[in-house]
């Protein structure tokens, strides 16, 4: 697929950058950019040097969904309607267990919503505005009904976003636990980028496990959790990285991790 620049991709120190590249259009998504957003997380997954992501957009918007003048805004899949997959992209469940930060300037709506509750952090401009719109439009968001309710402790509040198709400032956001940090517009990607070179300090393989289990451990029985990540964590003590650990602070100096 030929790279039409409405998606960027930096790798700094281990720090991804994925930006959403249509400013004229507040970022909204069409068929094209879905096909882009699709592949650069794939290259973000694939990418032995990217630890962490931090998703953003251009201009005035985070993104304000999709394009509804573009007939393809979900993108192309092969199969017919029933075959078509339904876990294609990372707002409706790509296994991503490298950590993602949305890093949110102005407007966020619909699909650009979704993609932000799918990270495990946000810091919020002060000057973002949240919204599920889909409703106005006599449309239902699914993957947004999913995600919003594990990301927002009182249902209520869950509820008011999706059912209402009103607009919520960053105020709100913080309040109700949707995002981590509120910040000036001026400071929003050194606040995330901040926070992501944190989150590179440790070793990235045991970063990756144990995000996942934070995840998988509210979901699955008791015993079926422990189980799972002592069995993840005899893989994870087995590596190269962990032995660069050890030995690291038995020599007392910072460790050179490799994410092997």
């Amino acid at each position: 697929m030929p790279e039409l620049g409405l998606v960027g991709y930096e790798v700094v120190d281990h720090v991804a950058t994925i930006t959403y590249q249509r400013p004229e259009k507040l970022n909204a998504i069409n068929g094209a950019m879905r096909d882009e957003l699709n592949a650069t997380w794939q290259r973000f997954l694939a990418d032995d040097d990217a630890w962490v992501a931090i998703v953003t957009g251009t201009g005035r918007a985070f993104c304000v969904g999709a394009d509804l003048t573009d007939g393809n805004s979900a993108g192309v899949f092969p199969g017919s309607f029933f075959e078509m997959p339904t876990v294609n992209s990372f707002e409706s469940g790509l296994e991503v267990w490298k950590p993602t930060i949305a890093a949110v300037g102005g407007y966020c709506l619909g699909y650009g919503l979704t993609a932000v509750a799918a990270c495990d952090f946000v810091i919020a401009a002060d000057d973002a505005e949240f919204g599920m719109p889909e409703v106005l439009l006599g449309v239902p968001t699914i993957v947004g009904a999913i995600r919003l309710p594990r990301r927002i402790a009182n249902l209520q509040h869950a509820l008011e976003l999706l059912l209402t198709g009103d607009r919520f400032d960053a105020a709100w956001a913080l309040d109700v636990g949707l995002a981590g940090w509120v910040v000036p517009r001026a400071d929003l990607l050194d606040a995330a980028t901040d926070l992501a070179r944190r989150l590179c300090r440790g070793g990235p393989l045991a970063v990756r496990a144990v995000k996942e289990m934070a995840y998988r451990g509210q979901e699955l029985p008791w015993t079926d959790a422990v189980r799972f990540g002592e069995t993840l964590r005899r893989f994870v003590a087995n590596t190269d990285d962990a032995r660069e650990g050890l030995a690291a602070r038995r020599e007392r100096r910072a460790p050179t991790w490799r994410g092997r």
